[in-house]
């Protein structure tokens, strides 16, 4: 097997730094700690459990893999999880990809294969049939948050029906012509929830015969930034929409503040509605599909941890759970007043 020993020779550096650029810790410099994870990867070392002084086998670790740390979505569900863990004395080990497709294959092709952790929980991402498979063969406890995984336990909404609550409310007002402002593709690659709720809005406007222009559906990439800049862009339209769908409470305070920079009035000249039930929601009176957010941390917390104390993970994973939505009605969305020239 390729030892530690092998990595410091390829790289001309000592074991001890090698340890630690491999250990994620101070004191190496980032461009030594790329050349270190680029040769242990391309050399396959795998750092053993009694490699670092582990002699029961176990880390009291549990790895958390996110698409974006900085996205209140991810940050909830992390605090939902790690609520559970610290209480059953585990610490969380957490890996940020932030769109970037090189650490998202070191993640999946070194750093879980590590065993640094003792279960592993990834949230809203969509593993390819590679990523399957080496989650698979951790032999450890692993729960998806926000997507489903053949194999594995998830835990996650509808996404589809958030798109559909969020748009039939709109459109039992009377409103027909409905902007929609969601995930670019890149994003979506990364995140399940796009791609889902834009389906639900278009298969709302199908049933109910109303406007399907692709020129009423724009990219906000789930911040208040995106949605703003978005919103500019609908609200622009030589016929812009009497109410705009954002895809997540985010864009949707962003759609507030391009309405509001228009010089529009919501409700009564614009509509919006959001999803998640944000903390900031209720501040902005926002109408909004409520999920569940930190409930989906820590069930799948408590998911890992009852197969860590089983002794070993379940051969047959519990059916996943899908849990429930709720359209909140606030004062951001009401009945079409004028329909703009």
């Amino acid at each position: 097997m390729t030892s530690i020993r092998d990595v410091a020779h390829e790289v001309a550096m000592s074991t001890a730094t090698v340890s630690r650029a491999l250990r994620g810790l101070p004191g190496v410099s980032e461009e030594n700690r790329s050349r270190v994870m680029a040769a242990a990867e391309r050399l396959g070392y795998v750092p053993s459990p009694s490699a670092a002084g582990l002699a029961s086998g176990r880390t009291r670790t549990v790895a958390v893999v996110v698409p974006r740390v900085t996205q209140w979505f991810f940050g909830q569900v992390i605090q939902g999880a790690e609520e559970v863990l610290r209480g059953a004395g585990y610490d969380l080990l957490l890996y940020n990809l932030a769109g970037d497709r090189a650490a998202r294959h070191r993640v999946f092709e070194t750093s879980l294969l590590s065993k640094r952790a003792d279960a592993v929980l990834v949230l809203g991402l969509r593993p390819s049939p590679e990523e399957l498979a080496r989650l698979g063969s951790l032999g450890r406890p692993v729960a998806i948050v926000g997507a489903e995984a053949p194999g594995f336990f998830a835990v996650r909404i509808d996404d589809e029906r958030a798109g559909r609550l969020a748009t039939e409310h709109l459109a039992a007002l009377g409103h027909r012509r409905i902007g929609y402002v969601g995930g670019s593709p890149e994003v979506a690659v990364d995140f399940t929830a796009p791609p889902a709720r834009l389906a639900g809005y278009r298969a709302v406007l199908a049933a109910r015969h109303l406007e399907d222009d692709p020129a009423l559906e724009d990219v906000g990439d789930f911040t208040v930034a995106g949605g703003t800049l978005a919103a500019h862009r609908l609200l622009a339209l030589p016929r812009r929409p009497t109410a705009i769908f954002a895809a997540s409470d985010e864009m949707a305070i962003g759609v507030l503040r391009a309405a509001r920079e228009h010089g529009l009035r919501v409700p009564e000249d614009l509509s919006v509605v959001g999803v998640d039930d944000h903390e900031l929601a209720a501040f902005f009176d926002l109408t909004t599909v409520r999920q569940p957010v930190r409930e989906q941390g820590r069930v799948a917390a408590e998911q890992v941890l009852a197969q860590l104390q089983s002794g070993r993970p379940s051969a047959s994973p519990p059916a996943s759970l899908v849990l429930p939505l709720e359209l909140v009605e606030r004062h951001t969305t009401a009945s079409p007043a004028r329909v703009p020239s």
